[in-house]
């Protein structure tokens, strides 16, 4: 991305000096991350609508998340409420890192800001979730990211052609006179200078061309609305997130609400493990994920810290606060992903299942569970030699375990991809949470349903004469 900078508007560098106080504050390179932070952003903004809480209301109900993870659903909406909190904290120091280049005092100080709204002594007036006002905000937000999207494609299709063009010319000059055909670049030079010119047609429409003032306000008032939404959806299951009720504090000095103390708080996660065991959790549990501090405990991330998957894992306290008796605490949670997966797949009667893909998926398993398959795998196909009938009911055994096993895998793999790639995607779609995923299951039934799935697997390509034998 920074090889960017060098090229397809390299006539707007040759004359800095010619440039006005907005070019100047255009942003420029920096559309690109500030694309990211705005789809994240997004992301959270449609993750809270109505139709979203109520399908994270439905599969907190299904068969994996309530067997594997917990039937309290005051706990799972509380681990719901901290990864979402958690994910508009990073989306908002990055906010108010890009804040720094604006002329309003209010965007350069966000994080002071996002100090006060967290306090809720910030008045929306009519701003509200869902509004008008907001939905064409996040409708232009949205045309701004796609445009910078396509610019992005059309720069690195620039590149390329642009390579091409060197190396081209490098040919012609050292070609010998006479030896080599006369080369005719004219449909080459045309193409690259169509390309040049939708380069110039996305810069227009894109983030590159907007100001810092006017991009950061956008994501600061879409930080506001996400965070009071948080509290209008997770509040009345959450006793501890602060009340909107006192947004109103300042509201008879509207113009004080830039001055703001430093030592004010921010949430900040609790730091001890909020899972001491996994699977149904009584319902005595207290949904205590996120303590809230009254003075000098700032939580904001550092400059360096970002969406990477590498910074994530080390940041991510809720990603952490899973117990070692269970799969994400154990560090196995994509492996065992992985293993349910490969079983679905070979699951398929036209999927053919050779002695290496048998060895390789067996080798994946951590040597306790080896052992378990191996102990139940011995005593299944020697029943089965006695009675045919049992790969049938093995079958139906394996669809049932499947159908509330692999959408867990699915979402476990997926949330891993969706960190990977936030680097340069540019997607706005509700991201999975790690309540969906196998990350805070119980280790111990987790590895049950895994060998009772591979055991499956054996006994049915055993009866369907599929190269699958005991080890």
């Amino acid at each position: 991305m920074v090889g960017f900078a060098k090229m397809g508007w390299r006539s707007s560098d040759n004359n800095k000096s010619s440039k006005t106080g907005d070019d100047i504050n255009k942003m420029g390179i920096l559309s690109f991350e500030t694309a990211k932070i705005m789809s994240r952003l997004l992301c959270l903004y449609k993750s809270l609508s109505e139709s979203e809480i109520s399908n994270l209301k439905t599969e907190m109900k299904s068969g994996g998340v309530s067997y594997l993870n917990s039937k309290d659903e005051g706990f799972l909406l509380s681990l719901a409420c901290a990864e979402r909190l958690e994910d508009l904290d990073k989306a908002t120091a990055a906010v108010a890192r890009l804040g720094h280049k604006c002329s309003d005092f209010g965007l350069n100080r966000f994080d002071l800001v996002y100090t006060d709204l967290k306090l809720g002594i910030i008045d929306f007036g009519k701003l509200e979730y869902g509004s008008k006002d907001i939905e064409k905000r996040v409708f232009k937000m949205e045309k701004l990211i796609n445009a910078t999207s396509g610019l992005y494609a059309a720069l690195e299709n620039l590149a390329e052609l642009e390579v091409s063009e060197r190396k081209m010319k490098q040919w012609k000059e050292r070609k010998a006179s006479g030896q080599l055909q006369k080369v005719n670049l004219d449909m080459f030079n045309q193409k690259i200078e169509q390309q040049r010119k939708q380069v110039r047609q996305f810069r227009e429409k894109s983030l590159w061309n907007q100001t810092f003032d006017k991009s950061v306000g956008h994501m600061a008032r879409i930080v506001c609305i996400i965070y009071a939404r948080i509290c209008v959806v997770f509040g009345p299951y959450i006793p501890i997130l602060p009340s909107l009720s006192l947004r109103n504090m300042r509201s008879s000095q509207p113009k004080e609400i830039l001055k703001f103390q430093p030592e004010n708080c921010l949430i900040e996660p609790i730091r001890e493990q909020i899972i001491s065991r996994s699977g149904p959790i009584p319902m005595t549990s207290k949904p205590t994920l996120v303590r809230f501090y009254s003075r000098k405990s700032i939580f904001f991330l550092c400059e360096d810290e970002g969406f990477g998957a590498d910074k994530l894992a080390k940041n991510n306290r809720v990603f952490h606060a899973a117990g070692p008796l269970t799969v994400g605490g154990a560090g196995l949670a994509l492996l065992y992903a992985n293993v349910i997966t490969l079983v679905e797949k070979y699951s398929n009667p036209s999927e053919s299942v050779d002695l290496n893909s048998r060895e390789n998926l067996y080798q994946m398993l951590p040597g306790n569970l080896k052992k378990t398959v191996r102990s139940k795998l011995s005593k299944n196909l020697k029943c089965m030699d006695e009675d045919e009938s049992l790969a049938e009911g093995w079958r139906d055994a394996l669809k049932q375990i499947m159908e509330w096993l692999a959408p867990m895998a699915h979402n476990t793999i997926n949330w891993q991809l969706e960190r990977n790639l936030e680097k340069t995607k540019f997607d706005i779609k509700p991201s999975v949470l790690l309540l969906q995923t196998l990350h805070y299951s119980d280790k111990e039934k987790t590895e049950a349903a895994i060998a009772d799935i591979l055991v499956g697997l054996s006994c049915i390509c055993k009866c369907e004469n599929r190269q699958w034998s005991e080890s």
